[in-house]
């Protein structure tokens, strides 16, 4: 699993917890050298000094500042003189129904879900299109294939994820960059500690306790993405639990 992943620079948003520390960790193990962001600071830095990584490659980034993000991936840069993958895994899904009218977390979820993810791809580019590589992945979510009741401003997020995702993939071909979009279901994670409404929560909660997959899941399709030859280039990757039938 290591061809392709050993020495490569990795940034890795919303990497505290769940699916991104999970990441971290599998990819430090491979060889990579990480550099973690998120908001809780002391988290990564616990991370980073667990998996072997240096002091300085723990960032605060909180994905919705725009120069928070852009400090991130030109640390870096400066740290190793590139950057070969951005995995842009930062969100939230506090979901509701919309007769509720939880507007603030409607614009919550369009700040990290997808601002998030514009701002780090317009940090990464510059550096990947002067290289002439690199490879961005995002991160959807089955949701973006399939919407729910309660769902719908979670689902629109992360089904804009799936249509930027392919517009990049055609807008980079001429810079040897590599697009993958990775769309989970049910990986244990803090996702449902998100949900703000107390009997939304509680159903989220049991569905996650019931079908939840380890979050070493997604580590691996990462891995699986960006070990690929150089001239392979894995758009699109979609994974449920095998229980799971939404």
């Amino acid at each position: 699993m290591s061809q392709n992943i050993d020495g490569k620079v990795v940034v890795i948003t919303g990497a505290s917890s769940g699916l991104g520390e999970a990441t971290a960790r599998l990819l430090a193990q491979e060889g990579a050298h990480v550099v973690l962001g998120a908001r809780r600071l002391d988290r990564l830095r616990a991370l980073a000094a667990e998996i072997g990584l240096p002091a300085d490659a723990a960032i605060e980034t909180d994905v919705t500042d725009r120069e928070q993000v852009k400090r991130l991936v030109d640390h870096a840069v400066a740290a190793h003189d590139r950057i070969d993958v951005l995995i842009n895994n930062a969100g939230l899904m506090p979901h509701s129904p919309l007769e509720r009218g939880r507007v603030g977390d409607w614009e919550r979820m369009i700040d990290a879900n997808l601002k998030g993810v514009l701002y780090g791809i317009a940090a990464a580019l510059p550096h990947m299109t002067r290289q002439k590589s690199g490879h961005i992945i995002n991160v959807s979510s089955v949701a973006g294939h399939k919407v729910r009741p309660g769902s719908a401003v979670y689902a629109a997020t992360k089904a804009a994820v799936l249509m930027l995702s392919e517009g990049l993939r055609q807008e980079v071909k001429p810079y040897n960059i590599r697009t993958t979009v990775i769309s989970p279901g049910a990986v244990q994670s803090e996702l449902p500690q998100s949900v703000t409404e107390a009997d939304v929560a509680k159903g989220i909660r049991s569905f996650y306790e019931t079908y939840a997959i380890p979050a070493a899941s997604f580590a691996r399709m990462v891995a699986f993405a960006i070990g690929q030859p150089d001239d392979v280039d894995v758009n699109e990757i979609l994974f449920r639990p095998t229980a799971q039938e939404l």
